[in-house]
């Protein structure tokens, strides 16, 4: 008989996968669960071009035996695929190292009890007709911008429910459901010989949370025009700017560059940095994992562990590296629960927006979008394709491409002037405008 693959039924599933891994001969196991429903419409040129439904589920148990580890999925929830995907598990831990610093999460560590509610579960009733004609005027609001924006990547509205399970032979298991909408448009300007491409989007946890979705395409269209125009300029150093959708990047290398993997395979060029001074003294960073609503709230980590408030840079300095059990074993730390990755890093900012900052330059380049991914993780080494717009005395005066902007990271973060206070919520780093003093700028 067929059974609704719901969360209580994925919690069942998960308790009977653990209990049959100890019968197996696991000393320790951890079992995830998930599915995964929702859909997506794009329409371009006024008409549907594609329409995707999602309705995945799975299961992942990872075993250890001595110390030694073995993993295996299955998307196949039938009882007959998950006994074999347990013995695979088993029989791939016969083959591994053993290795000291494996295993669970210690147990004391676990989220057990009352956990915050952090409000991440928002449905939204749209159906795939209302969806459609949402996509279509989206991109009909770029399209009759004006008569230079000449054709289109799409409109496209998209809703999506996530249902997780974890449990471990802790004795832990816990679920929670998450949702996440967003709206977005692509467009082409055309000017003579020239075209220019820009977007302009909105994801949130809560559908009415969204911008409006004919505001939404109108910004997508005043971006591609407002790059029309473009052109390079001649190679020099100035102050960058980076718009708010692309300073949380910029300072995701150095996030990277302190996760414990990165710090015990010695391959961040933030090596042993705690406690040192990285950036301004202004400049702090904070994890808040338990903002309601928030894109990256989550009250445990991939293991279990209980998620806290914690500064990780603080007046400059490195306060802590983000780590999951096994990463902090090796360093001889305790986990900081960042198993699975970081949650709400927020950097907070000046009461300056953008266009603040912009008006207080006396030259340099806004960047709006950045190409290739020229960054080396070991030595800081920076250089990214990138456009935008060129300012002058305080007004942004042509728009700027084909350039490249080029540093070395342990430079450029100690150069940063400013950030503002104008972050894009719908990020995992929430960091506003930033301004970097020193950046190479190679053009003709």
């Amino acid at each position: 008989m067929h059974k609704e693959i719901n969360r209580e039924y994925l919690e069942s599933i998960v308790a009977d996968v653990l209990e049959q891994a100890s019968i197996e001969g696991a000393d320790q196991a951890a079992v995830g669960a998930f599915k995964d429903t929702g859909f997506s419409v794009t329409a371009r040129l006024g008409d549907i071009e594609n329409i995707e439904y999602t309705n995945g589920c799975g299961l992942t148990v990872t075993v250890y035996i001595n110390s030694r580890k073995g993993r295996a999925s299955t998307s196949d929830l039938n009882p007959s695929a998950l006994k074999e995907t347990i013995r695979k598990a088993c029989s791939f831990a016969k083959y591994t190292a053993a290795d000291d610093c494996s295993g669970l999460a210690d147990e004391n560590l676990m989220a057990l009890g009352e956990l915050p509610d952090i409000d991440i579960e928002h449905n939204w009733p749209i159906s795939v007709d209302e969806a459609t004609k949402m996509a279509i005027e989206c991109e009909a609001a770029a399209l009759n911008l004006d008569e230079k924006i000449v054709n289109s990547e799409g409109g496209n509205v998209n809703t999506n429910t996530a249902t997780r399970v974890y449990g471990n032979s802790h004795g832990f298991l816990r679920s929670y459901q998450k949702t996440i909408h967003s709206v977005g448009c692509v467009v082409v300007a055309s000017q003579e010989n020239e075209k220019q491409r820009d977007y302009w989007y909105s994801s949130s946890r809560r559908p009415d949370d969204l911008e409006n979705h004919i505001h939404i395409g109108k910004k997508a269209g005043t971006r591609a025009l407002n790059r029309l125009g473009s052109k390079k300029i001649d190679t020099t150093e100035a102050p960058v700017l980076f718009s708010p959708q692309l300073a949380g990047g910029f300072i995701g290398h150095a996030v990277s560059a302190l996760s414990g993997s990165a710090q015990y395979r010695k391959a961040s060029f933030l090596l042993d940095a705690m406690g040192k001074q990285v950036f301004p003294n202004f400049l702090s960073i904070e994890e808040r994992p338990h903002i309601t609503k928030g894109m990256g709230s989550r009250v445990y980590d991939a293991e279990g562990v209980t998620t806290q408030d914690r500064d990780i840079i603080s007046n400059g300095k490195v306060e802590g590296y983000l780590l999951g059990s096994y990463s902090a074993r090796r360093l001889n730390m305790t986990t900081t629960a960042n198993a699975g990755g970081v949650s709400n890093l927020i950097i907070p900012g000046t009461e300056d927006d953008q266009q603040a900052i912009i008006s207080s330059m006396r030259r340099g380049l806004l960047v709006q979008e950045l190409i290739g991914q020229g960054v080396n993780a070991v030595t800081g080494d920076y250089s990214r394709g990138a456009a935008g717009y060129w300012i002058e005395n305080g007004v942004i005066v042509h728009p700027v491409h084909e350039v490249t902007i080029s540093g070395n990271l342990l430079d450029l973060y100690k150069n940063i002037l400013v950030i503002g206070n104008d972050y894009d919520p719908s990020s995992g780093i929430r960091c506003g405008a930033l301004l970097v003093d020193k950046l190479k700028i190679s053009g003709n």
